[in-house]
């Protein structure tokens, strides 16, 4: 557990390598089909060792009071973030086990929509890398809904202050974003 110290640091140094290596400016399609001139890539940003640390960290702080069986998430966004977080949580000696839930049906092997570790009747808590509007997590919140799970919280790195916040709360799922797009200035 982080002193309040150690998480404005952790945070602050996290910030500034989302700024740095992440944030970019252009034009883009979003998820939600949404055009933007800047891009929040942080799929490209979790796989600098420093940076999936400090994610991992700042999640892992965020879940210590949190009580709930797994934690999961869509792919392919929240699988590092998943990966890094249960990793984490095992080295320090409270373990939590994950899942990511599939987009599609797999057509082979086992052919489960959700893949890891997870039970029917579980309290869950969700990941994502970036939310918009929240389509993509309601996808992840019916899938494990359907199991009998309930989805306890959403966390994500960045909220674009889209409408996901708002969507979330108004089915009674608590929402917790790292950082907003305003704290970027954008």
């Amino acid at each position: 557990m982080l002193s309040v110290d150690s998480e404005k640091v952790v945070l602050k140094r996290l910030f500034d390598l989302i700024k740095k290596n992440a944030l970019i400016f252009g034009k883009f399609t979003l998820a939600s089909g949404e055009e933007s001139t800047y891009y929040f890539d942080i799929k490209k940003a979790v796989f600098d060792p420093e940076t999936i640390d400090l994610i991992a960290t700042a999640i892992l702080d965020r879940l210590k009071d949190e009580d709930f069986d797994f934690l999961g998430g869509m792919e392919v966004g929240a699988i590092p973030l998943i990966a890094a977080v249960v990793l984490k949580s095992f080295k320090e000696g409270r373990p939590i086990s994950g899942f990511f839930v599939r987009k599609k049906l797999k057509d082979h092997g086992t052919r489960k929509r959700v893949e890891g570790w997870v039970e029917k009747g579980s309290k869950v808590i969700l990941l994502e890398d970036v939310t918009t509007s929240g389509t993509s997590i309601m996808e992840a919140i019916g899938t494990v809904e359907e199991m009998g799970c309930t989805v306890k919280k959403v966390i994500t790195i960045i909220d674009r202050e889209k409408g996901a916040e708002e969507r979330l709360k108004s089915l009674g799922i608590e929402f917790y974003a790292l950082f907003k797009k305003s704290d970027f200035g954008v």
